[in-house]
C-alpha cells in the first residue's frame, strides 16, 4: 500500500472492487496504475467495478512456504475476466478445484488478512 493505491485498498475494506478507467481511450485496466497501460494517457480515474468475472484460468497451489499462503494450502490461483473487459489475478475461494470450469461465474468478496496492519483483499467465488 502506497499514496497512490490507498483509494483501492479503502475501498477493499468497504467491500468495493475499484478499476481504473482512462479518459482517452475508454479502456479500464487492472492492477491499479496512474497512467493508461495501453494509450499512456495520464487522465486515468478510478471508478467501481460491479463484482461480476468469469474465470479465465486457474492453478490449485500446493507448496508455497510464503507467509500467509503456507497456512492455507492448497489453494485456487486464478485470473478471472472482470466484466468491465480487465483481467485480475486473485484467489477463487469456497469452490473444490474438480468444479472449476473456464468460463464459470463469479463475483467478488473480500477476505481481510490479519496482518500488521491489517489489509483486505478481492478474492472470488462462484455465483
Amino acid at each position: 500500500m502506497d499514496a497512490f493505491t490507498r483509494t483501492y485498498w479503502g475501498a477493499a475494506a468497504e467491500g468495493r472492487l475499484l478499476l481504473r478507467r482512462c479518459s482517452g481511450c475508454g479502456r479500464a485496466h487492472h492492477y491499479p496504475r496512474e497512467g493508461c497501460p495501453y494509450c499512456w494517457s495520464e487522465d486515468v480515474r478510478w471508478e467501481p467495478a460491479s463484482g461480476a468475472a468469469t474465470l479465465y484460468t486457474w492453478s490449485v497451489v500446493h507448496r508455497n512456504d510464503l507467509p500467509p499462503f503456507g497456512d492455507r494450502l492448497p489453494y485456487t490461483a486464478a485470473v478471472v475476466e472482470l466484466a468491465e473487459g480487465p483481467r485480475m489475478m486473485t484467489e477463487i475461494v469456497d469452490c473444490a478445484a474438480d468444479a472449476l470450469r473456464v468460463g464459470m461465474r463469479l463475483r467478488v468478496d473480500f477476505r481481510t488478512r490479519t496482518a500488521d496492519p491489517p489489509f483486505t483483499v478481492p478474492v472470488f467465488r462462484p455465483c
